[in-house]
């Protein structure tokens, strides 16, 4: 995915600590520096099974943007706060995302990608392509043209869509396609593993104030004519928008009409098409990512609901597409918590890491803590149970007070203006929140946690490789 604008050093430091939040150890960073190499963590909170058993869930971010400035701390261009991108990859380990597929969306963000795999080894992938939004560069009227760079312009008027009288260029064209070919050719003999994906590319109808359909249609045939000539073929890491006919269309008239032509496979991300739509992609033998975009409507939910499991793959999309309480999916997260089940269940015989919780009085109590601690004594058992049934009066609600949030949060999460050390951003989606992903889809499809997780994980090592048998 890709967003309009892609685009201090602080002395408070947050002291390790562990707060109980109904079944979660909500932790924060030590001050102490990590290296990339050392940024794998604990492992993630463990799910209950059964009595004598627990699950740990592992996961692949098939889809982060980790080469947006965000991540580094600039926001719209200006330095909000230090540098965080190494507390992200700890804190999506900590949760059991184990590998991590940074996006490629144009040839900065590529290159940029390319290098944070390089600095994370064996947790962090890239890919590399052109995305249906930046693919004006291969227009002759594209005026941010920039010859080292090839960046998408900047703030266009999303109410004035591109002019479909502007025609692909074919010198331009080749000039690209060579420097796409020279960038993918040269890591794989530099870092043979780094990219493992061709993409993101592909076809958006709905943001045409970025490129108009006819040179979108021209990028998107010219990079699968590409991926038909590199060996070995890569997987490709597709997008599709509101143009489902059309890119259908473009895929079926490169790789044969069931895509026999495509080796390795590939999917179609950040997916919020129709029901329709999703089978016939994966009858095609392409595979689905979901994320936050999934579950906005009960429509997308229905669609997440109907995806083969064997087709399924899990995505965070961040800094966006973070699942907001608007959301129609969002109320499985609230009944997972409820239920204690899932990514809220609490771990059984995890030691230290289990969750704690303040003991409280049962009926069989003969005492009962007060505010200043002490123990007074309590006349009987029916005396204790009637008190305990009283319920007590709410405090007020005072202006400006934070709220609780509605689901127990790990980390906790400040607004950029007022970052500190080991906090998480408010609305800057990480890959940490990939666990919530896949319990909306574990919710909506009425199946068990450890039946998607295991799913997605064997779909995206298929594809992807990613250093895994």
């Amino acid at each position: 995915m890709i967003c309009s604008k892609r685009f201090l050093n602080c002395g408070a430091y947050l002291r390790s600590s562990r707060l109980p939040v109904a079944g979660f150890q909500v932790r924060r960073f030590s001050p102490i520096p990590m290296m990339a190499s050392q940024a794998t963590g604990p492992g993630p909170a463990a799910t209950s099974i059964d009595s004598n058993s627990t699950y740990k869930p592992r996961y692949v971010d098939i889809g982060i943007n980790l080469a947006d400035p965000i991540f580094r701390g600039v926001y719209g261009r200006k330095e909000r706060h230090p540098d965080d991108l190494q507390a992200v990859v700890s804190r999506a380990q900590q949760v059991g995302c184990q590998k991590l597929i940074v996006t490629g969306s144009d040839f900065a963000s590529s290159k940029s990608a390319l290098g944070i795999a390089q600095e994370y080894p064996g947790i962090v992938y890239t890919t590399a392509g052109i995305h249906p939004c930046s693919s004006s560069i291969f227009s002759s009227s594209h005026a941010h043209h920039d010859l080292k760079e090839y960046t998408m312009p900047s703030d266009p008027d999303p109410e004035k869509a591109v002019s479909e009288e502007h025609e692909p260029e074919t010198e331009k064209t080749k000039e690209i396609i060579t420097e796409l070919r020279n960038l993918i050719e040269s890591a794989r003999t530099t870092h043979p593993s780094a990219i493992v994906a061709f993409g993101e590319f592909g076809l958006d109808y709905d943001r045409l104030h970025f490129c108009s359909r006819k040179v979108q249609q021209h990028s998107f045939a010219a990079q699968l004519d590409l991926v038909l000539s590199l060996s070995p073929q890569p997987p490709l890491f597709l997008h599709s928008r509101a143009a489902h006919e059309d890119f259908v269309g473009l895929l079926k008239e490169k790789f044969g009409s069931k895509l026999e032509k495509l080796e390795r496979g590939g999917v179609v991300h950040s997916f919020t098409g129709s029901a329709a739509e999703m089978h016939e992609l994966a009858d095609l033998g392409l595979y689905i990512g979901t994320n936050g975009c999934s579950f906005k409507t009960e429509e997308n939910c229905e669609v997440v609901k109907q995806i083969p499991l064997d087709r399924l793959m899990l995505e965070t999309d961040g800094p966006w597409c973070e699942i907001r309480p608007s959301h129609a999916g969002y109320r499985y997260l609230l009944e997972a918590k409820a239920k204690a089940e899932g990514i809220y269940a609490a771990p059984v015989g995890d030691g230290a890491d289990a969750a704690t919780t303040a003991s409280e009085p049962t009926p069989t109590s003969t005492a009962t803590p007060t505010p200043s601690g002490t123990r007074t004594a309590t006349p009987n058992q029916q005396q204790d149970q009637s008190a305990a049934a009283q319920p007590k009066p709410a405090k007020p609600f005072k202006k400006n007070q934070k709220k609780e949030p509605e689901l127990p949060e790990r980390w906790r999460t400040v607004k950029k203006e007022k970052w500190v050390e080991g906090a998480m951003v408010t609305s800057r989606n990480e890959p940490c929140m990939i666990e919530r992903v896949a319990q909306v889809v574990a919710g909506v499809r009425g199946e068990p946690l450890r039946d998607v997780c295991d799913a997605a994980w064997a779909n995206t090592v298929k594809v992807f490789g990613l250093g895994e048998q």
